[in-house]
């Protein structure tokens, strides 16, 4: 391209465009659900493939919704939420699980679906968009963080013995 006095400049072109990126679409099927796994199991690598697509089922029925994007055919991005009400914080949307595939983290997948995410909340007439993220997963902070959102509570946890 030329802009000035004859000199051809080079411009840098993200890897996948906005235009050229997935739209999250809602997994209904047991095929789509199963496709997922793989992404989802790179934030939760305790789960395992012949159980996932129950799980997810078992899941759904308490309120359970899980999205993704696809890239070539190849699902790259996965968000688990459910909408719910609490005192604390009345109708809301609730990220269960949020990833990106390591092979493409950083092309904005993540931003895409969160986006996608905040307008699911905002047609539902949520108060808030909330989610948890592991105290060992830096750059998942500072990524969420540039999405203009706020650290506002300590989870607690405690295993329950159910021997």
């Amino acid at each position: 391209m030329e802009f000035m006095h004859g000199v051809s400049w080079l411009l840098f072109v993200s890897p996948v465009s906005e235009a050229d990126m997935g739209i999250p679409v809602v997994a209904k099927t047991d095929d789509e659900i199963a496709r997922c796994f793989a992404v989802v199991a790179e934030l939760r690598s305790h789960l395992q493939a012949d159980s996932f697509v129950g799980m997810v089922r078992s899941m759904q029925s308490e309120g359970y919704c899980l999205a993704f994007i696809e890239d070539d055919a190849e699902i790259v991005a996965v968000a688990g939420y459910r909408i719910h009400t609490t005192l604390f914080m009345g109708k809301n949307l609730y990220v269960d699980d949020l990833v990106t595939t390591d092979s493409v983290r950083s092309k904005g997948y993540g931003k895409t679906m969160l986006d996608w995410l905040r307008s699911v909340a905002q047609d539902a007439d949520c108060a808030y968009l909330h989610l948890d993220s592991g105290t060992q997963r830096h750059r998942a902070h500072r990524f969420y963080l540039r999405q203009g959102m706020d650290i506002t509570n300590f989870h607690f946890s405690q295993k329950i013995d159910r021997s």
